[in-house]
């Protein structure tokens, strides 16, 4: 198949367990809880998303025909610096990266020496060979991946509160606040909830705070 990429571009992770950790993102276009365009954000099953994934206009963006050859673009990426016993790290996203993210561009990924994390909302099967699995839950979207290394809630979302998700196989809860007007009241409560329930931990935006992408 071919891939529609958004943007691919070298950077630090900025959320959940990896925070500061250098890696390759690699965001897929599309997604299946809101079309991407602000005249549908209203009536979309995810209306706060803060992601551009419409087009394939990003920096390093494009068409790939291959999972050969998109494997070795994302290589491309990575710097040839990094010391070998360093391994490359590659955050597949969106969007919804698992309306593309499959098998074959996997074992593309790990040929060039990636471990292959994901950012998924969770509502589509994921297949083998994923090295670190996230899921962030959408209110009023089905969840099927109920386990993983991390779940990271968008807080508040009165319809998908954290209860909700506590008996959940993962290894890591994390509280995101949701970004906008009421960024600091979220903060705020999702700083308090933590506390209160010490099996979640607090997860910033910090790419936002040190205004990189």
């Amino acid at each position: 198949m071919a891939y529609a990429v958004k943007e691919l571009y070298y950077t630090l992770q900025g959320e959940g367990a990896m925070t500061g950790r250098p890696a390759v993102f690699l965001r897929f276009a599309g997604c299946n809880l809101w079309s991407g365009h602000e005249k549908d954000r209203e009536e979309a099953i995810c209306s706060f998303c803060d992601t551009d994934f419409v087009g394939l206009d990003g920096p390093g963006g494009g068409r790939f025909k291959t999972p050969a050859t998109l494997a070795r673009a994302v290589a491309s990426t990575w710097p040839n610096s990094a010391a070998p016993q360093v391994r490359p790290y590659v955050v597949c996203t969106g969007g919804e990266p698992l309306l593309q993210l499959d098998p074959p561009l996997i074992e593309a990924l790990h040929a060039n020496g990636f471990q292959v994390g994901i950012e998924t909302n969770g509502t589509i099967v994921a297949p083998a060979g994923i090295d670190w699995l996230c899921v962030s839950p959408k209110a009023h979207a089905r969840l099927v991946l109920k386990s993983g290394n991390e779940l990271k809630l968008v807080f508040p979302q009165p319809d998908a509160m954290p209860e909700q998700f506590e008996h959940l196989a993962f290894d890591h809860f994390f509280l995101q606040p949701m970004d906008g007007p009421q960024v600091s009241i979220n903060t705020r409560d999702a700083l308090r909830y933590c506390l209160a329930r010490p099996q979640w931990r607090l997860s910033l935006q910090t790419h936002k705070i040190l205004d990189i992408a």
